[in-house]
């Protein structure tokens, strides 16, 4: 067995930063727990003259990552660039060839290419690790391969992104817009302050769903077409009228199986106030697993932020320190399976739906018996004039309804000239 590993950083944004720092200053501590010493022998990101919380060791830097596998025998590679293709892919390729261990939180990357790169990692019999690439500091992954390894898991849902959860609890907290509430969560270090799209589109949370959908169902990461929605459209309007229905609104990212299918999501959510997810508020996530025997457990804690993710980098670095091979998905490639996917069309919630119309008489009935033809029965009914501008909003909520239904229902609406704009939906949670 090794007793010093060789370490190579590549990436040095806010996580590969705080990355290196850590390693720094807790070798002693990595030694007396492991059994092991640590060596950082390689570190490397674009800009070399950046403005850094640490004196740069020149000696060590590379412009190019790719140099290092030629200048240097390393047994462990931190991928912290971030990128699903591109020169993260790349070097996590070349390092599992030249059988080194790679530990990355890079969501995307996994998401989309971590069958292929599980492959290997297994045929190159070292590891793969990523429990930082879904929910920060909160160990789910290993929770799931490990601790839970003998339970059928039937769900896993939760809030999986850090960013619009702030955002949906400040907004109510705050009573201020959208775009005032990002602006803050882009100067507190939330959100990305040049483009924080991925985040608010839901695609960050639903990278996070495809990988934990593959580690509870040993599934192959799929590539179904699903509903994938962010918070883009939530009005401030939104969050005044779920409170006083004692509701709030939650991005939730489910998975699930479904009549032995495979069904994922992403989706702004209403959940009673009165719920345990209803009250994860902050940059706090939360994970949610049913399953047998186990019935339900849940996981909660910081999901963004270099200090919670740095947190479960090191976590796999005493993995890989320990002598611990494992295979990525927690069991071999060859036997995780295809799953067949549900039919998203099939699936059923209540709906909220707002609508901004003119106040004039008709317009009402117009609105419930285009419901009532696709379906779509009412549970209760909301109705807010504003006579001086002769507008009026309609709040909507239904009873249980399938997707197809909702769908294509509200299409019809976008094209009367008494509806001011196109009406807002948001799902109830089951």
């Amino acid at each position: 067995m090794k007793n010093v590993y060789k370490i190579a950083i590549v990436g040095l944004g806010q996580i590969g930063n705080y990355l290196y720092r850590e390693i720094n200053l807790k070798k002693k501590d990595i030694e007396t727990k492991t059994g092991k010493k640590i060596q950082i022998v390689a570190i490397s990101a674009k800009n070399k003259k950046k403005k850094r919380k640490f004196k740069l060791d020149k000696k060590i830097f590379y412009s190019n990552p790719l140099k290092i596998f030629r200048e240097k025998k390393i047994d462990i590679l931190f991928e912290c660039i971030g990128l699903s293709d591109g020169i993260s892919k790349k070097i996590v390729e070349t390092a599992l060839k030249k059988k080194i261990n790679v530990i990355t939180p890079n969501k995307a990357l996994i998401a989309k290419h971590g069958d292929h790169l599980a492959r290997l990692a297994e045929k190159n019999n070292v590891n793969l690790e990523f429990e930082a690439s879904v929910a920060g500091g909160i160990p789910i992954l290993r929770s799931i391969k490990d601790g839970l390894s003998t339970n059928k898991i039937t769900k896993v849902y939760g809030i999986l992104n850090g960013t619009t959860n702030y955002i949906l609890s400040e907004m109510e907290n705050s009573n201020e817009t959208f775009d005032k509430v990002l602006k803050k969560a882009q100067d507190l270090g939330y959100a990305e302050p040049g483009n924080p799209k991925l985040d608010l589109n839901g695609f960050d949370a639903f990278a996070k769903v495809r990988i934990l959908s593959s580690l509870a169902f040993n599934n192959q990461i799929s590539k179904h077409n699903c509903i994938m929605e962010g918070i883009e459209n939530i009005d401030l309007k939104d969050i005044k009228i779920a409170s006083q229905l004692n509701l709030r609104i939650k991005l939730l990212g489910i998975c699930e199986i479904i009549n032995n299918q495979l069904f994922e999501t992403v989706h702004p959510t209403l959940v009673s106030k009165n719920s345990y997810i209803g009250n994860v508020n902050g940059v706090m996530n939360a994970v949610i697993i049913q399953g047998k025997p186990v019935g339900e457990s849940v996981l909660q804690g910081e999901g963004a932020g270099p200090g919670p993710t740095s947190s479960s980098l090191l976590s796999d670095l005493f993995t890989i320190l320990r002598g611990n091979i494992n295979k990525p998905f927690g069991v071999s490639f060859l036997k995780r399976k295809k799953i067949k996917a549900f039919n998203s069309d099939n699936y059923k919630n209540s709906l909220y739906l707002r609508f901004e119309v003119k106040d004039k008489s008709g317009v009402l009935s117009l609105i419930t018996n285009r419901l009532a033809k696709y379906k779509i029965s009412i549970k209760r009914i909301i109705q807010t004039p504003n006579k001086k501008n002769k507008k009026a909003t309609i709040v909507i909520i239904s009873h249980k309804t399938t997707e197809i239904n909702a769908k294509n229902c509200l299409s019809i609406f976008k094209k009367n000239k008494n509806i001011l704009k196109s009406p807002t939906l948001i799902r109830l949670y089951n």
